[in-house]
C-alpha cells in the first residue's frame, strides 16, 4: 500500500523526554489518528514531519521518494495546521487570506471565502471583522482550518483540530475530512492528533497509538477492531477473567475491559458478554495497558 509519510526510525532528545525512535507509515488515501495522552508526543511527531522542528535521527518520505520537507514542493503539497496560535493574533480573515495567497500558490481565495460563510466566520471581504484576539478558541480554530483547507494539498497534517471545536464543529470538520478525501481519488490523505477520539472516529480510519514517546500500536481501525473485544462480565467471575485481558474496571456487580480476540472463548466460558470496541474503548485499553506496564 503506498504511504503519504513512511516514518523510518525519527528520533528527537529533550532534557525531560524523548520521542523514538518511531517507526510507522501514514496509508494514502485515508485519515490517520495519531492517538496519545496528553505529553505522549503526538506534536513533536507531527512538528517533525510538518518542518516546524528538526529531528536528531532518521527520515519521512513523502508521497513514495521525497524526503526534503523544505523543499517548495512538498511544502505545497502538506497543508499544516496547528492548535496554537497559528497566525498572528491581531490579524483577521482579510489579513490570512493575503497572507495565504503571498505564501501558497495553490492557495484559493475565493474557496476561503466559502470556507468562512461555512464555519460561521467573517466574509474576508466585509469592512468590519474581528480580530482572531477577539474569536473564542473554537472560533480561532475554524479560521485556521478554513485556511489551510483552502489550499489544493495532498496531505492534510492537524494537530489537536478538534480540542476547541464543540460537537456541531466536530461533526463538521469529520464531513470535511470526507470531502477532503473523496475528491482526492485516493491521492489524498490526512493525519491528525488527538487525546480523545469519541468525536472523530467516524473519520478516522487507521490509527497509530503512542506512548511515552513511542509507537505502540497501529493499524486499520476495521483491523484493529478484529484484534480486540470488548468484555463484561459478573463479579463472581473477574478475578479469572482479569490474567485474559490488556485493561480491567471491577466493581461489586462486575468488570468488563479489553482483551486479545483470540482470548474471547475463554472469556465467553466465563460467562461474559462479548462485543466489539468503539475506537475510543479501544483506546482507552490499548493507553491503559501502556500505563500498567510501566
Amino acid at each position: 500500500m503506498k504511504s503519504a509519510v513512511k516514518i523510518n526510525g525519527i528520533t528527537k532528545k529533550y532534557k525531560d523526554f524523548t520521542l523514538g525512535s518511531i517507526e510507522a507509515s501514514i496509508p494514502c488515501g485515508f485519515a490517520t489518528a495519531l492517538i496519545g495522552a496528553n505529553g505522549a508526543g503526538k506534536t513533536t511527531l507531527i512538528d517533525i514531519i510538518s518542518g516546524v522542528t528538526g529531528k536528531d535521527g532518521g527520515e519521512a518520505v513523502y508521497f513514495e521518494n521525497m524526503t526534503d520537507i523544505d523543499s517548495d514542493q512538498v511544502r505545497e503539497l502538506i497543508g499544516y495546521c496547528s492548535s496554537a496560535n497559528f497566525f498572528p493574533q491581531d490579524w483577521d480573515m482579510k489579513a490570512i487570506r493575503t497572507a495565504m495567497e503571498t505564501a501558497f500558490d495553490s492557495f484559493s481565495p475565493e474557496a476561503f471565502r466559502k470556507l468562512c460563510k461555512r464555519f460561521k466566520l467573517d466574509d474576508p471581504d466585509a469592512k468590519k471583522q474581528k480580530k482572531l484576539v477577539k474569536l473564542s478558541d473554537g472560533n480561532r480554530m475554524r479560521a485556521y482550518l478554513a485556511a489551510v483547507l483552502a489550499r489544493d494539498t495532498k496531505l492534510l497534517i492537524l494537530d489537536e483540530p478538534a480540542s476547541s471545536l464543540d460537537p456541531l464543529a466536530r461533526d463538521l470538520l469529520c464531513d470535511m475530512f470526507r470531502e477532503y478525501l473523496a475528491k482526492g481519488d485516493g491521492e489524498r490523505s490526512v493525519l491528525f492528533s488527538t487525546h480523545n477520539i469519541a468525536d472523530m472516529e467516524f473519520a478516522t480510519d487507521y490509527a497509530i497509538f503512542m506512548h511515552e514517546g513511542k509507537v505502540i500500536e497501529e493499524g486499520f481501525v476495521e483491523d484493529l477492531k478484529e484484534r480486540y473485544v470488548l468484555v463484561h462480565g459478573d463479579a463472581e467471575n473477574s478475578a479469572k477473567a482479569r490474567p485474559l485481558m490488556i485493561s480491567f474496571t471491577s466493581n461489586s456487580s462486575g468488570f468488563s475491559g479489553i482483551a486479545p480476540a483470540e482470548n474471547a472463548e475463554a472469556l465467553s466460558a466465563l460467562d461474559t458478554a462479548i462485543e466489539k470496541p468503539t475506537l475510543q474503548q479501544l483506546s482507552v485499553g490499548i493507553l491503559r495497558k501502556a500505563e500498567d506496564d510501566e
